[in-house]
């Protein structure tokens, strides 16, 4: 079996384009890049040799094996190591919608699904929905429909949009957008359902939706509330 987590890179922005084009020539053609900008003290970034400029911030799914591989040649081909070139992280995945979104997001990378999450006992999921842009509005309804609260967007660009009529029979448009809803794990399979039903892959939202084990919350105390009293 293989463990199965997003990728999250942040580095300068000048050097976003470089960063897809290595983990591309990785075999990791689908990726989905959105914009930030950096926040921390000055105490911090001086001592991690960071700036306080613009970022670039990356998402892969990638295999623990695969991981292995592109930690290394991080490190060797683009100095991951060196104070001011970037940072990246895992955080496990606990289930991903369809087996044709599966497939599109890790073309590639050998992978053998197990079980659904390592983190058993967590209370909460956040799910991520990636979509094509202008369709976060239907999203959001379908969810709600099932019980979800609100949801947080986020403008990206995707890469890899050809790869997606092979795995899923349908075209790509680079433009998206991501919507992060925070939902209680019991119901979660619920709520993605909703999603790929209403504004899946076989609609012109084209969503693709998976989710990762939350460990613990602040500020869910009044949705737990609403709840117990439903």
């Amino acid at each position: 079996m293989s463990e199965l987590f997003l990728m999250v890179t942040v580095t300068s922005r000048k050097v976003t384009k470089k960063f897809s084009d290595f983990y591309t020539s990785m075999g990791l053609p689908v990726s989905f890049i959105t914009l930030g900008s950096g926040t921390a003290s000055s105490e911090v970034l001086d001592y991690f040799g960071l700036d306080g400029s613009e970022k670039g911030i990356l998402f892969h799914l990638i295999t623990d094996t695969k991981w292995k591989e592109v930690k290394r040649q991080l490190r060797l081909r683009m100095n991951i190591d060196i104070p001011g070139i970037g940072i990246a992280f895992l955080v496990p995945l606990s289930s991903i919608g369809g087996t044709k979104a599966l497939n599109y997001l890790t073309v590639g990378q050998q992978f053998v699904k197990g079980d659904e999450s390592s983190l058993k006992d967590t209370k909460y999921d956040l799910l991520i929905t990636i979509a094509n842009q202008g369709y976060s509005e239907q999203i959001m309804n379908a969810a709600r429909e099932v019980h979800a609260a609100g949801g947080t967007i986020i403008h990206a660009k995707g890469t890899g949009s050809h790869l997606a009529e092979k795995f899923m029979g349908m075209t790509l448009v680079p433009e998206k957008e991501m919507i992060f809803i925070v939902v209680r794990t019991d119901q979660k399979n619920a709520i993605m359902q909703a999603i790929m039903q209403k504004a899946g892959t076989g609609t012109k939202a084209g969503a693709i939706v998976f989710s990762l084990p939350v460990t613990d919350t602040a500020g869910m105390r009044l949705m737990e509330e609403i709840e117990e009293e439903g």
